[in-house]
């Protein structure tokens, strides 16, 4: 079946070309099986840009982003590209992906499959069932404030500054989504900030409050801060649903969440735009889990986490749930019979590679498609 749902695929650096192979087979399988497919263009973006093109990330493949209905993208940096200078690191490709797209809505799901829950750090009483997703704020706050900088003060010393920004709109836009993705869920968010000690935490909770006023009264809506939200995580963390967070909080509290699933290797995110007049959204789609040069291109890593983000690709950007709980179905089935790659492999799991995960993730599929 012809299509028009343009993906771009990045795969990056060190593991994000092994895992991405993977996912490009379900790709396959789904316009084979499913009459589901895409137009698909590939790019280069990180060290491998680096080493191409002597940039992070050209403007041909930023084009290329701005033009498609989402990107799906690997992961970047490896100690081969550390001692560049900071406007050249691998990460500035991901930075710029995500800030010339304006990409404001981070999600990051937090979901143990039950054939997993021993493999967390917390109880399994804890963290069975558990399913969370916090949204980050992705375009504002410290890592993009303006002034920043290290400069040299007259004594010698160095001072180094970066600068927490935020204005209402940015903050409304991200909570609107929180409320939207709460009434689909458990209809609970969780605003988190530090109100009691800086000014852009106050802005926070007072513009959080007044939208929920206004439009969401149905939702339930607490305050927390951000250090109480991180010792809640490992102390009760199935109060949650929806957390909704700043761009520095976001990015320590869902590292935090994620460990409670066991592996990194097991978690997807969805970065979103705002929708435009058609509602189409700009989407970038990636595992949480980096690069892990250690063991890149020994056909060890876990493709999970690209294959659930694509699954996330499939329910967000192309409408298609019932393709999206296939996807996430054959993933559970997969781990429910034993098979495991090294990272959250446990006694008595049989241990497989990259490729035979793929293998494996293909014959449930088929099986769940009969």
């Amino acid at each position: 079946m012809a299509s028009n749902r343009k993906l771009l695929v990045l795969p990056g650096d060190g593991i994000g070309p092994e895992a991405m192979r993977q996912v490009m087979r379900v790709v396959d399988w789904f316009d084979k099986r499913r009459t589901v497919s895409f137009d698909v263009k590939s790019g280069l973006v990180g060290g491998a840009a680096l080493d191409a093109h002597g940039t992070p990330l050209t403007d041909e493949t930023m084009a290329l982003a701005q033009d498609c209905d989402a990107t799906l993208f690997g992961s970047v940096g490896g100690p081969k590209w550390d001692n560049l200078p900071f406007d050249k690191k691998p990460e500035r490709g991901l930075l710029r992906l995500r800030k010339e797209m304006d990409l404001f809505a981070n999600l990051r799901p937090a979901l143990v499959f039950d054939a997993l829950a021993d493999a967390s750090s917390l109880k399994r009483d804890l963290v069975a069932g558990l399913d969370i997703l916090i949204l980050r704020e992705l375009t504002g706050g410290v890592y993009f404030g303006e002034p920043r900088g290290v400069s040299t003060l007259a004594d010698g010393q160095k001072k180094a500054v970066d600068t927490q920004v935020y204005t209402t709109r940015e903050i409304e836009r991200v909570a609107r989504v929180a409320f939207e993705l709460a009434r689909k869920r458990s209809n609970k968010v969780h605003s988190v900030e530090k109100a009691n000690v800086m000014h852009t935490g106050v802005l926070w909770r007072e513009t959080v409050t007044k939208l929920h006023a206004a439009e969401y009264k149905d939702v339930t809506l607490e305050h927390m801060y951000a250090d109480n939200c991180a010792m809640q995580l490992v102390r009760r963390p199935k109060q949650f649903d929806v957390i909704v967070t700043d761009n520095l909080f976001g990015d320590i509290l869902s590292d935090c969440a994620a460990m409670l699933t066991g592996s990194l290797g097991m978690l997807p995110s969805a970065s979103l735009g705002a929708p435009d007049a058609t509602g189409r959204r700009k989407a970038l789609y990636e595992p949480v889990h980096g690069s892990a040069p250690d063991i890149a291109g020994q056909d060890k890593c876990n493709p999970l986490a690209t294959l659930l983000s694509f699954a996330m690709m499939l329910r967000y950007s192309f409408d298609l749930a019932a393709d999206a709980d296939l996807v996430e179905q054959a993933a559970k089935n997969v781990l429910a019979t034993g098979i495991r790659t090294p990272d959250i492999a446990s006694a008595g799991a049989s241990i497989v590679s990259t490729t035979q995960m793929g293998d494996a993730l293909l014959k449930e599929l088929d099986k769940l498609a009969a």
